[in-house]
């Protein structure tokens, strides 16, 4: 799995560009099932995930090209073939290839789709959206999915999703892209990489409206086409790198940034005492000096910080907000709504020495600051594993962080740009 070792106490200062968007990543490698054409994904991060993506498209008969390093060229085949149980488990996003699967196939069989371990990540509302859509659904006794569709297209409908879920409004969007008539999506995921997919099919020749909000109107067609389409920026990066300029007191300028994307992002920093300036079209600068008091209400209760879908405050990025508090003078309530499991990994920040009560699997207080230890500790997701990078950053002495796998799996080249910012990590 491999770790890193990581000597603390210097500051994260240089600059980056940041990646593409790894959730984008995964909806539109899967979209390119739709068409026999060639799409031409742009600003693809190289990362794990995508790695693997890549591996399942092939086997179900896909030619990929890599033109450079971030611009893959994809024609979909027979679109037949067993998929790797191993490669399904590893990564959450593999569950994408359901929608296209079966708007192109008329049915599709996946073993349960793997990823983060951060609580229980339900299905039903994925079987919600295909069944409104015309499809059978069921769980086989081997305990992969199934759905199938006795007609030779989808028939568009309402589809009414009983939660935001965005993996669920990616299959519906891709599964309707091609059903007979007119869909409705209400209470829709709005998320960038929501937007992203939506573009993309857009340029293959559908028709999506709504972009950007919960309400989507996908109007199908017989045939997609081939196009060129770039990946939006990784927001979820941009907000690492705000905490790890922050959290270590350092400067770092980030490059390659929508700025459209940041604003509830900003709003949660500010609230730990974290601000950023704009430096351009699309690029921001977190300065040194910043106020690093964690906020209090109008009435001067302590204040909270809570996720909640998109525009709301992204719930991968609580992790690092969680950290980054432990450094900031005061006390704050961290409520992840989301997911039951995901705050259990502040049990390592207390190891390291954080002075955080953990009140229940989705309530966390922070007081701070304080002084952290380096210490052995494993990461058990993405965001949490880039949580304790910055947390090794802020210690004294070494850390050792080991399942690195998990991290890099969201994080392209991570390693080399902490020690562009003058970080010392070793990878092991």
């Amino acid at each position: 799995m491999g770790a890193y070792l990581i000597k603390g106490g210097r500051p994260a200062c240089g600059e980056i560009t940041i990646s593409g968007n790894k959730n984008s990543a995964l909806p539109c490698l899967a979209a390119t099932l739709l068409t026999d054409d060639t799409i031409r994904l742009c600003n693809v991060p190289d990362i794990e995930d995508v790695r693997v993506m890549c591996k399942l498209l092939k086997s179900l008969g896909s030619l990929i090209v890599p033109v450079d390093s971030h611009t893959l060229d994809i024609t979909s085949g027979s679109r037949k073939g067993n998929l790797d149980t191993k490669l399904v488990e590893s990564v959450r996003g593999s569950i994408l290839l359901l929608g296209p699967l079966l708007a192109i196939c008329g049915e599709a069989r996946l073993s349960p789709p793997g990823g983060d371990v951060i609580g229980y990540r339900r299905l039903d509302t994925h079987f919600l959206g295909f069944s409104s859509l015309g499809s059978t659904c069921s769980i086989e006794e081997d305990g992969s999915l199934y759905i199938g569709s006795k007609r030779s297209r989808l028939k568009g409908n309402t589809i009414f999703l009983d939660e935001s879920s965005v993996t669920a409004t990616e299959n519906v969007l891709m599964a309707a892209s091609l059903a007979e008539g007119e869909s409705l999506v209400l209470n829709a995921a709005s998320e960038p990489h929501v937007q992203d997919l939506c573009n993309l099919l857009n340029l293959m020749g559908c028709k999506v409206e709504g972009i950007g909000s919960n309400v989507l109107r996908i109007k199908g067609q017989k045939k997609l086409h081939g196009c060129t389409f770039s990946l939006g920026s990784d927001f979820m990066e941009i907000g690492s790198f705000i905490g790890l300029a922050g959290a270590s007191r350092g400067d770092i300028l980030l490059k390659g940034v929508q700025l459209e994307h940041l604003k509830m992002i900003r709003l949660g920093f500010q609230r730990i005492g974290l601000d950023f300036k704009v430096d351009g079209p699309s690029s921001i600068r977190v300065p040194k000096n910043q106020k690093r008091l964690l906020y209090k209400e109008v009435g001067g209760h302590t204040g909270k910080v809570d996720d909640a879908p998109w525009p709301g405050f992204p719930a991968d990025l609580l992790s690092i907000l969680t950290v980054c508090a432990t450094q900031m003078k005061g006390s704050i309530l961290i409520h992840e709504k989301m997911f039951e499991s995901r705050m259990y990994f502040v049990d390592w920040l207390i190891r390291m020495g954080a002075d955080i009560i953990l009140c229940d699997p989705h309530r966390a207080v922070v007081n701070g600051p304080s002084r952290l230890q380096g210490a052995i500790v494993t990461s058990p997701d993405v965001r949490a594993g880039m949580a304790l990078v910055i947390a090794a950053t802020c210690a004294e002495g070494e850390t050792r962080i080991e399942n690195i796998y998990q991290i890099e799996r969201g994080y392209e080249r991570l390693s080399e740009k902490l020690i562009a910012l003058g970080l010392a990590i070793e990878k092991v």
